[in-house]
């Protein structure tokens, strides 16, 4: 296992002693950040601890995260989102996550997503595969088979971010274009690509830190990741997972 990749992994346990013990505490305390999103005291602890260990582990690598900034243009970064899926944690759902990537020079080479309420882990490190721990054990990730756009699962997070960034009626083009549509939403959407479960997962706006890991989670499972646009790249603001045999159709109903 690649030393980055293991750091990831230590980062992540780290990250789920924190989110673990804060999931449905009765004293959580959550607050509205500029732009109306929540945050909680676990978001800043688990963001705070990591920088810690990445101080004393990789005092060289920059850091990047949703609740205290950073850049990650240049050289190495640690790009982490403490929790994506706040307000499900705040509601007491248990579908979120914490997402680590490290980025090298604008690519991210080691992906971690550690969801601990569900039980499930998923990781990656360029060129040495993706995979994924739950109850049945470890399994390496392969993408779906799925070739025909009629035959393909579909999933987004909220209609509505469509309608405001990108087009309500692009989506609804290619939602009525494949066999079956959810919003499993987040960080969960795009693991069930990575691991065959789904063939699409589309977000019509995201932020660098919500999909820096699964630009090389889902690759190294044999698919493609880019924006909408089919742009590759996880910072341009949208972002979209496929199995790879459905990605071009994918971005051709999705034009505006």
């Amino acid at each position: 296992m690649p030393d980055d990749l293991t750091l990831a992994l230590r980062l992540a346990d780290a990250a789920d002693a924190i989110t673990t013990t804060r999931f449905r505490a009765r004293d959580l305390v959550v607050e509205r950040k500029p732009d109306r999103t929540p945050v909680t005291d676990a978001d800043t602890a688990v963001e705070d601890a990591i920088r810690v260990i990445l101080a004393a582990e990789a005092p060289d690598d920059a850091v990047a995260g949703e609740e205290r900034g950073g850049s990650f243009d240049t050289g190495r970064a640690w790009v982490v989102d403490p929790i994506d899926g706040t307000k499900n944690f705040l509601r007491g759902v248990p579908v979120w996550a914490t997402l680590i990537a490290l980025v090298e020079d604008g690519r991210p080479a080691v992906g971690v997503v550690s969801a601990p309420a569900l039980g499930r882990r998923w990781w990656a490190a360029a060129g040495a595969g993706a995979f994924t721990l739950d109850a049945a054990g470890e399994r390496r990730l392969s993408v779906s088979g799925v070739q025909d756009i009629g035959d393909a699962y579909l999933s987004t997070t909220h209609l509505s971010s469509w309608v405001e960034y990108h087009s309500r009626e692009a989506y609804l083009r290619l939602a009525d274009a494949v066999w079956e549509n959810r919003a499993f939403g987040d960080f969960w959407q795009h693991c069930l690509v990575a691991e065959g479960a789904i063939d699409i997962a589309a977000e019509a706006i995201v932020n660098p830190w919500d999909v820096a890991p699964f630009e090389v989670l889902v690759t190294e499972a044999g698919g493609r990741f880019s924006a909408v646009t089919g742009e590759p790249g996880f910072a341009l603001g949208s972002a979209l997972s496929t199995n790879g045999h459905l990605h071009d159709t994918a971005v051709e109903l999705l034009r505006r």
